[in-house]
């Protein structure tokens, strides 16, 4: 009798299937192991010497097997992908492993943590058992030709999701990819060299025209890397209308494709479509926007006009330059006389669609890969914006404008997007003050926050920072210390009144505040010893953080963790829970922090498991080799870093 039998795929039982999409394995350490997981861990310790060993010794050079009966051809589906999954995390998947798990109930399959076992013979082994896959991820696979890709894909037509970033993919792959893969949704392919912007069009067109591939997620940064510039926006363009359902779209010239159709400059882009035999710009425009016209005006004419075949619709919202007698606007397409109210609703109807004639927008909710100078534009051709990444630094090398008139303009640019945007990352090379009232433009929604190339003037930013995103989840700071120190002397004593009315950020989950340091230097100058309230506000009002990464912090540490974990006030808005009590992965990387402050972390915070001191100069390897020991009676594995 097998250990485990296949599940019946019950309606119940799939839509907690999609439901988990697990890509990594996690297992809640605060719950008892489940005995599902248990034996899963103990098929992936045990693989190499004793599941796999046979095979790997006796067989797996010797033939190639279409299929492999046993040991694991009964596991269901989700345990595959489980225990692949624990393999992978574990650097425990060899090629016999690998060989014996590809089995067709496999539905997720995930080589980017394996990327070197994948060649030629592996790409065939797939095409040939594992044909119900619906996620595939080949990241980093530079061992398969681009030949090898087309055939792989060619037999994988149920496929919803693909990555083949870093791989030789080209134009060849993408055509194989928009006619074999009619399902496709997500589609990575960033850092392929070989494919240029141009060598996407397939996915929008074809010749002999074929079934759309629905594609709504397409991230292709830094591909095409000799391509020229203007053909590069030629492409984005084309992708953007020949693509009505993109909701992500990641590529260097979004932008400026984005400036071109708001000012309907299609003339530059004739030679780009007669050389890559795709249709006109302008002809690809018009029909887009007839069909989004004719969407919404069907939408807001829908009241009272049942009786209305789709022929009339279009008639009646296209037409509208033909003169139209009196008699003909109070009488419907049946003969049947209109009231007043009908009228005007009709005439209204009329109005809007003539407005919306002359412009286009996407559905994209998620970009990346804008300059400043273009998110006017794209605030008009996408106005549904949630996630944005941005890229200020390059619109103050080109123009040479300083942070400060860049900072007007973001805040403008993201006034638009006030109270939708729930994603922001942002590089910019100005002061953190500079850049607070963009961010409270942004509005109060934020939950994830990202910046980089920021440089700090001060405590009072920061917490006004803190104060304009209460709902993050996630934050994360790249920036430069102060040169000097202006903030005056540490303070000994802390009084519970003012702390108390410091801001928090109640669900951060996730902080990273990543100081710059030159590699030259051992560790940073402690000149801003005023941080240590900021960093209390943080942590000691984040009860849920889970993952927390201070590197080169210009203060010391010892201070901040003793004011955590021991001083009674919390700030304002904080939840009635302990301090660092949810957290599980510390990175202190290059900080001032003494042993003691260690060891009480590690008393804390039960749930950790991942704590990285690397760099941390008051350390010693006596102290780290002791904490070793004390981390080993612990409940909970605990993984030290540090060199």
């Amino acid at each position: 009798m097998p250990l485990f039998r296949q599940l019946e795929p019950t309606p119940e039982r799939e839509r907690q299937r999609k439901k988990k999409q697990k890509t990594e394995w996690t297992e809640d350490e605060d719950e008892p192991s489940t005995l599902i997981g248990l034996c899963l861990q103990n098929l992936a310790e045990n693989m190499k010497e004793m599941w796999a060993k046979d095979y790997a010794q006796k067989y797996m050079d010797q033939y190639f097997f279409r299929y492999v009966m046993g040991p694991f051809s009964l596991l269901p589906g989700e345990l595959l992908e489980d225990l692949l999954c624990i393999l992978s995390s574990r650097n425990l998947l060899t090629r016999a492993a690998l060989h014996l798990l590809l089995l067709p109930q496999l539905s997720c399959l995930s080589l980017t943590s394996a990327c070197s076992l994948v060649n030629a013979n592996l790409c065939s082994l797939i095409q040939i058992r594992c044909q119900n896959l619906q996620s595939m991820d080949l990241s980093g696979a530079q061992n398969i030709s681009a030949s090898v890709l087309c055939e792989l894909l060619g037999s994988q037509s149920r496929l919803h999701s693909l990555s083949l970033v870093g791989t030789q993919c080209d134009q060849r792959v993408i055509s194989v990819v928009s006619r074999q893969c009619p399902k496709l949704k997500h589609l990575d392919v960033s850092r392929c060299l070989h494919l240029t912007p141009a060598g996407l069009l397939p996915l929008a067109y074809q010749e002999p025209p074929v079934k759309n591939t629905n594609i709504s997620s397409l991230l292709a940064l830094d591909i095409g890397l000799a391509e020229n510039e203007r053909d590069a926006v030629a492409a984005v363009a084309f992708l953007l209308l020949g693509l009505p359902g993109l909701q992500r779209l990641a590529m260097e010239e979004l932008g400026q494709a984005c400036v071109l159709i708001q000012n309907k400059r299609f003339e530059v882009t004739e030679e780009f479509s007669s050389r890559e035999g795709a249709p006109l710009l302008k002809d690809m425009w018009a029909k887009r926007t007839q069909e989004d016209h004719l969407k919404d005006s069907s939408l807001l004419c829908a009241d009272g006009e049942e009786n209305f075949t789709l022929e009339a619709k279009l008639d009646e919202c296209l037409s509208l330059e033909e003169s139209q007698t009196e008699a003909s606007d109070n009488t419907d397409m049946n003969g049947r006389t209109r009231t007043s109210g009908e009228g005007c609703e009709k005439d209204g109807c009329r109005s809007r669609a003539c407005n919306k004639r002359e412009s286009m927008t996407t559905s994209l909710r998620d970009v990346q890969g804008l300059s400043l100078d273009t998110l006017e534009a794209v605030g008009k051709i996408c106005p549904e914006l949630r996630v944005l990444s941005l890229d200020c630094l390059q619109s103050n090398v080109d123009n040479n404008v300083d942070s400060f008139e860049q900072a007007a303009v973001l805040a403008r640019g993201l006034g638009r997007f006030s109270g939708q945007l729930c994603c922001l990352s942002l590089q910019f090379s100005g002061l953190l003050s500079e850049l607070v009232p963009a961010l409270k433009a942004a509005g109060s929604h934020l939950l994830s926050l990202s910046l980089e190339g920021i440089r700090a003037d001060g405590h009072t930013p920061l917490l006004e920072l803190i104060h304009a995103c209460p709902r993050l989840t996630s934050l994360t700071i790249h920036l430069d210390p102060p040169s000097n120190n202006l903030d005056g002397d540490e303070e000994e004593g802390e009084d519970e009144g003012l702390l108390s009315n410091l801001p928090c950020i109640p669900h951060l989950r996730s902080l990273t505040l990543n100081f710059s340091l030159d590699e030259r230097q051992i560790k940073p100058a402690l000149c801003w010893r005023s941080l240590k309230g900021v960093l209390w506000a943080l942590l000691r009002g984040a009860s849920l953080l889970q993952k927390l990464s201070l590197i080169a912090v210009p203060c010391r540490l010892d201070p901040v963790f003793k004011l955590v974990l021991n001083h009674r006030a919390k700030p304002l808005g904080a939840l009635d829970s302990p301090p660092l009590h949810c957290l599980r992965s510390a990175s202190l990387n290059r900080s001032d922090i003494a042993m003691e402050t260690v060891i009480h972390i590690v008393n804390t915070c039960r749930r950790l498991s991942h704590l990285d001191l690397s760099g941390c100069w008051a350390l010693t390897l006596s102290n780290i080799t002791k904490l070793q020991c004390k981390a080993k009676r612990r409940r909970h594995t605990l993984q030290i870093t540090w060199t």
